[in-house]
Parts: structure tokens; sequence; C-alpha cells
């Protein structure tokens, strides 16, 4: 199963109902499709790097999608339609995340080896319950 990130940029003079149904229209035709998704993420009123059809802002949504590619192939040809998508980029980001788990895993044994290990004195006792048994005497 791949995992795509497709982030598409809305006209600013789309009201939120009408993005809301945007969200919604895509999302069904993933299920649809036979994929599903998994977080969707809505970043708000942004400004953009450059002008995109005289605009300077953009409404920025992240769809997170897992299937097997054939999907995004229609949610693009559907934004390339609707009017109000005034830019959109997809990402297939499963290998990276397969990478930054390993990334993780590795990191976090490395940690664990590096842990500091209890100081022991001559006789093989810890150091710290002999300095104990010391005071006690």
């Amino acid at each position: 199963m791949r995992v795509y990130e497709v982030l598409f940029i809305v006209s600013p003079k789309t009201e939120e109902e009408d993005i809301q149904s945007l969200i919604t229209q895509f999302s069904d035709t993933v299920t649809h499709q036979g994929a599903s998704v998994t977080n969707v993420n809505r970043l708000g009123l942004r400004r953009l790097a450059y002008p995109i059809q005289k605009f300077n802002e953009g409404h920025y949504v992240i769809l997170t999608v897992e299937g097997s590619g054939k999907e995004i192939a229609e949610i693009e040809r559907r934004m390339r339609v609707v009017d109000a998508v005034i830019r959109y980029l997809t990402i297939r980001i499963d290998e990276d995340l397969k990478r930054a788990a390993k990334f993780k895993a590795r990191r976090s044994s490395r940690n664990s080896n590096h842990a500091p290990k209890p100081r022991r004195d001559s006789r093989g006792n810890n150091y710290a319950q002999a300095s104990r048994e010391e005071g006690d005497e």
C-alpha cells in the first residue's frame, strides 16, 4: 500500500463551506476508488510564494491518502476541472516514512546503548550501594 500526500490550494474567494464540500468530494472520490484518506490537514489561509492566477493568498489543504495509486490520477483530474483549486501537488511519502522510522529506531537503540552504566568499586559492588554501606558503619 502506497501513501501519498495531496496538497491543494483553494482560491481565497472561496467560502469555508465550499472548501469543506471540496474536501468531502475529494475524500469520497478516493474512498470510492478503494483507497482511504487517513488524515485531513487544513492549514488555513496562507500567503503564496508567488502570485497564482492573480491571487497572493490561498487556503492550503493536505490530504494523506493510502492506496494503490490509480485513485491519485482521478483526484488530480477532478482538481484540474474545479475552478476553485488554483494549484495542487501530489507526493509519494511511504518510502520517506519508512526511512524516518528506520532512523528513529536506530537513534533510540543508540541512546539505550549509551545510557550511563552504574559505577562499581574494586569489589564489584555498585558504587552508590557501597557508599551507603560505609555510611551505615
